[in-house]
């Protein structure tokens, strides 16, 4: 099949097309054809060598995120049947081949049908930023109606989601961004008040939006100095729940206030096997929530070509991209061969 590899770690042009072998679905696999996938941090840090332990072999076909139709399934699988509409995040990592080819391997307990009121290509862009939000929002810190929750980033890809989730459990909503453009994007997704980070430190908007107590719940979604700034807008007893704690932090805010760090990686599942059917399951909830109209993906606005994916990960490494960006398959095909 072809398929977009790459053979070392390095810049965008790294990528080249190439043949690979077609994957065969084993007992509980599907085989996807491939219509389309998106771009997320996870993609590009892999590419470049930041996370070489999360790497395929060389030729490696990256991205996660995919959207497209059964080919076929392996034994055991009972759940979907070939012709079926479906998204996942389910490979590009070490042991799951990826997205950008013709075919995807996938295990079927990490796919759900597809959301029947978007287009493939608007479904690929999201698998990883709801399954990431969710894990945060809803099975971590539990978050309850009438609560005041910070989310750091809120226009980005796992932000725009976590906004709506927030949203739709009841809480009141706060969200950092950096421009006017994606301060009306966070409002039209559900934010209360829109803090401009740039121009507003972290100790005024705390002490305007909350009197000085803090948030009962932020969302760091940046890492970094969004993540120090997370330790100082939490209320006493509040809890921060990041994606991005690969940094080294002072703890001391957080014990003075008796509150609580939660870190989630959402890749585990597929790292270890372990509670796999709960991100299918999660699937199932958010393409309800899309198709009852109570949940939209935020989308850039150019679809790249999986030939373009070197011109995309750039646009997503140069910043201030709003939500997501998809990537349509050149080869896509919903007739079976």
């Amino acid at each position: 099949m072809r398929a977009i590899v790459i053979t070392e770690f390095g810049p965008p042009h790294v990528f080249a097309q190439a043949d690979v072998p077609t994957p065969t679905p084993g007992p509980g696999q599907i085989l996807i054809r491939v219509a389309a996938s998106s771009v997320n941090p996870l993609d590009y840090k892999i590419r470049s060598g930041l996370l070489p332990s999360l790497a395929p072999p060389f030729p490696a076909v990256l991205h996660g995120d995919v959207a497209g139709v059964v080919e076929a399934c392996g034994p055991g699988v009972s759940t979907f049947h070939p012709g079926d509409r479906v998204f996942a995040c389910a490979g590009g990592i070490v042991g799951h081949g990826g997205a950008l080819a013709e075919f995807m391997l996938a295990d079927a307990n990490l796919v759900a049908h597809a959301p029947r009121s978007l287009p493939l290509t608007h479904a690929a862009v999201l698998p990883l930023v709801s399954l990431t939000a969710w894990e945060a929002l809803i099975d971590r810190v539990h978050i309850k109606p009438a609560q005041r929750v910070l989310i750091h980033g809120g226009t980005g890809g796992v932000g725009h989601i976590a906004l709506q989730l927030a949203k739709l459990q009841g809480a009141f909503l706060y969200t950092t961004v950096s421009s006017d453009e994606k301060a009306a994007a966070a409002r039209s997704l559900g934010a209360n008040t829109v803090i401009n980070y740039k121009t507003t430190p972290v100790d005024a908007y705390v002490a305007e939006h909350t009197n000085h107590l803090g948030f009962d719940l932020v969302f760091d979604t940046v890492g970094g100095p969004a993540l120090t700034a997370s330790f100082s807008a939490v209320k006493a007893g509040g809890s921060v729940v990041t994606i991005a704690a690969r940094s080294t932090q002072d703890l001391s805010p957080l014990h003075a206030k008796g509150a609580s760090l939660h870190v989630v990686l959402m890749l585990l599942p597929m790292l270890t096997g372990i509670n796999r059917p709960h991100h299918g399951a999660i699937l199932r909830s958010i393409a309800d929530l899309v198709d009852t109209g109570r949940l939209r993906p935020l989308i850039h606005p150019r679809v790249f070509s999986f030939l373009e994916v070197a011109e995309a990960h750039a646009t997503l490494e140069r910043g201030g991209v709003i939500g997501k960006i998809a990537l349509s398959s050149p080869w896509f095909n919903p007739e079976p061969v």
